[in-house]
């Protein structure tokens, strides 16, 4: 089932359900949509508020969801063949840059569920013929998120962990330096999804070394289409219209700055 974006959810079976740590499921769902990476959808179940999950693929859809929530908690609950509501795809995605002759090095950074949203971005990178590279970051190397598939599809992937367990010792920031000091893995582009605060400490180094970056921001959504304001973030973008993805942190630039 294609489905188109409306106002109202769709109901979509489970087709399958895969394991990626001991807080985090990806659904696989029967339908597809025609979407970008970086965008979002809100799914919903009965009984719960709906919520807003990044897009891990489009065909089929998929949805990599952490167990941190009612509705998430919920939907860890459910088997194959059961339905989940969807509605969407909502937002901005990311942009890769126009092509030159030369073959051009997209980096990615992820923190925690936020690489899910990558993965989708990578698969599209390399079938355009971008060179991809990525950093991925957890607390422990039981939170590391899908790091077998970024490295099968031929991602080359750095590891950051905060106690050492594995890859660098530190957050992904410290994974950064060595790759801009090599022209070869020197990037065009940074694209970032995860926590907040990473986002910002990522953004202030791709600022300081003059490397685009666009972030996708996390905020609470209610509605996803504008009207109820409660994503609102800085002094007046509204993440669910003028992102998620922004290429800039929303936090520091004003809504009237001439950017898009």
């Amino acid at each position: 089932m294609r489905i188109s974006h409306s106002p109202l959810p769709k109901p979509l079976k489970i087709t399958g359900i895969k394991v990626e740590n001991a807080s985090t499921k990806t659904f696989i769902l029967g339908g597809k949509l025609e979407a970008q990476p970086g965008q979002f959808v809100m799914a919903w179940l009965p009984g719960h508020e709906d919520k807003p999950f990044s897009l891990a693929a489009a065909d089929p859809i998929c949805l990599t969801i952490a167990d941190v929530g009612p509705l998430s908690h919920a939907l860890h609950q459910l088997h194959i063949g059961d339905s989940v509501w969807v509605r969407g795809p909502l937002g901005k995605a990311y942009s890769l840059p126009a092509k030159s002759s030369a073959k051009q090095h997209t980096l990615l950074i992820g923190g925690g569920y936020g690489v899910a949203p990558l993965l989708f971005l990578a698969r599209q990178a390399l079938a355009l013929d971008y060179q991809v590279s990525m950093i991925i970051g957890a607390k422990k190397e039981a939170d590391l998120l899908l790091v077998n598939d970024l490295k099968t599809i031929g991602v080359t992937v750095w590891l950051t962990t905060e106690d050492g367990s594995t890859g660098i010792r530190g957050l992904v920031t410290d994974a950064i330096p060595p790759l801009l000091a090599e022209s070869a893995t020197r990037p065009t582009v940074v694209c970032t999804c995860g926590p907040t605060g990473m986002l910002r400490a990522v953004a202030a180094v791709c600022m300081a070394e003059a490397i685009p970056v666009q972030v996708s921001w996390e905020a609470h959504m209610r509605c996803g289409i504008g009207l109820c304001g409660s994503c609102e973030v800085g002094q007046g973008w509204l993440t669910c219209l003028d992102g998620p993805v922004f290429p800039f942190d929303p936090v520091t630039v004003a809504p009237n700055t001439a950017i898009f």
